[in-house]
């Protein structure tokens, strides 16, 4: 057996493999997938050297416990949280080197939800549809992790990166979300964009990797009945019968039959990854020029 490989001991609560994730794939009803705040995972591979499309490591709220099997260098970013190496405190945001067998422990998050753990080599987990992501919607990729899970590693090819300061958002007290209007717009009230841009929406706790749902004022139809599935879009807002907008992420469905009101801007998806329930969301509509 290799000693290129990583030991789950502590799974977490949610623990998954994640790369940029598999696009190209909704006309087979293929989610994209991919880590959800992709500037957290892209800095954390870079830290130890890999190419931005390695697979690593995303953990929700409450970290993971690795034992790696033989001499590795680590990083964590995305939510600040403490990390320590064989029970002494490491740094986070930062390259460290873990000696084999030395267990890397990665705890709560201070802030945020999602931190990402990168190994130099990547986790080497088989690809699909080329690409190692977990995707929770359609079951592809590994399952999550789970105690006692053991991960092959690639071979490392480049050097580390040396910093003293990590250029990196923190997480948001306020999740601000500009939205350009549409395509089903007309499916509802005039009222409705109106509540959309003014309403008091909080990050509800039944988000996940597939949405971020919100609580808040409902936004009234104009049209009822429902669609014949169409289409959908990493960022879409679409209206459920409730009338509160989800906000879908990287596992969302390929095609969905509730109206979406808006698209969110990508540049401002990663900050949904790590918005905590209760965070106030402000919905910032942009029309196009």
């Amino acid at each position: 057996m290799t000693d290129r490989a990583l030991a789950v001991v502590r799974a977490g609560a949610l623990t998954t493999v994640q790369d940029r994730g598999r696009p190209g794939h909704a006309h087979l009803g293929v989610p994209r997938s991919g880590a959800l705040d992709a500037p957290a995972a892209a800095l954390a591979n870079r830290l130890v050297g890999n190419p931005v499309e390695a697979a690593l490591l995303e953990t929700t709220l409450n970290g993971c416990a690795l034992r790696p099997r033989s001499a590795v260098t680590m990083a964590v970013t995305g939510a600040p949280c403490p990390v320590t190496v064989g029970g002494r405190p490491a740094p986070w945001g930062a390259p460290v080197r873990v000696a084999a067998g030395a267990l890397l422990d990665i705890g709560p998050a201070r802030a945020g939800v999602r931190s990402y753990v990168a190994v130099a080599g990547g986790v080497a987990v088989d690809p699909v549809l080329g690409s190692r992501s977990t995707d929770l919607l359609s079951g592809l990729g590994p399952p999550p992790l789970t105690d006692g899970t053991v991960l092959p590693l690639g071979r490392p090819d480049g050097v580390h990166t040396r910093v003293d300061v990590v250029p990196h958002p923190g997480p948001p007290s306020e999740l601000v979300l500009r939205v350009t209007p549409g395509p089903r717009e007309d499916w509802f009230t005039a009222s409705a964009l109106r509540t959309l841009a003014t309403g008091t929406y909080r990050v509800s706790s039944a988000s996940n990797r597939i949405g971020l749902r919100t609580e808040g004022p409902s936004l009234e139809r104009a049209v009822s009945g429902e669609l014949p599935s169409e289409g959908m879009v990493l960022g879409a807002v679409q209206v459920p019968p409730d009338g509160r907008p989800v906000v879908f992420l990287a596992d969302h469905p390929t095609t969905g039959g509730y109206p979406v009101i808006a698209v969110v801007r990508g540049a401002d998806l990663p900050a949904a990854a790590q918005a905590v329930p209760g965070t106030p969301v402000r919905f910032m509509v942009v029309r196009r020029r």
